[in-house]
């Protein structure tokens, strides 16, 4: 049975995409140390990044743009990301399991699992990819806007990165219909 993990990274932060991806793992290589991306170093998921690729029978990753988000909210937003990640893979799964207890929109067989990514090792594999495919976006925006620290808090509302967005204001890769964006960018147009 050919199982597809699907897993998401950033939806939290204040700027920046949400990325989802999706693995089909080679029941004869799969690698060790999978886990939750948020328990293994840096160091540790870019290994599992170029082994996850190098040895699965497909993976997808796919970035959804803070446009998207603002438009759909962000739940809905990542919802069609994991179904994006899914359709675009090379081999059609007989089953998705979905990190969380939401499920994405796609027909066939879906399970949504709990702490998923530190259960099914296609879970955690795809939880891998969007992490590491995340922060080296965020690393690359960072060289596009060096005020806002991306390279530091990858976009996450840190102390540092609100007082950036209340100083700077928003750059076009921050999430308008986040709370803490939307004040500043108030905050910026009346000149405050």
């Amino acid at each position: 049975m050919r199982i597809a993990g699907v897993d998401e990274a950033g939806r939290g932060p204040l700027a920046g995409p949400v990325v989802t991806a999706s693995v089909i793992l080679d029941p004869e290589k799969i690698p060790d140390g999978l886990d939750d991306s948020k328990k293994l170093s840096e160091k540790k998921r870019s290994a599992l990044f170029d082994e996850i690729r190098t040895h699965a029978l497909a993976y997808s990753i796919v970035e959804v743009p803070v446009q998207e988000i603002d438009h759909f909210n962000i739940l809905q937003a990542t919802l069609r990301g994991m179904a994006k990640a899914v359709i675009e893979l090379e081999l059609a799964p007989d089953l998705v399991r979905v990190d969380g207890n939401q499920r994405p929109p796609l027909d066939g067989l879906v399970e949504t699992l709990v702490g998923g990514d530190a259960i099914e090792p296609a879970i955690s594999a795809a939880s891998i990819l969007a992490k590491v495919h995340r922060d080296r976006y965020m690393l690359k925006l960072h060289e596009q806007f060096p005020a806002y620290g991306f390279d530091r808090h990858k976009g996450y509302p840190t102390a540092d990165h609100i007082k950036a967005l209340t100083t700077h204001g928003p750059c076009p890769e921050h999430r308008r219909s986040f709370k803490p964006v939307s004040l500043a960018l108030a905050a910026h147009q009346s000149g405050q």
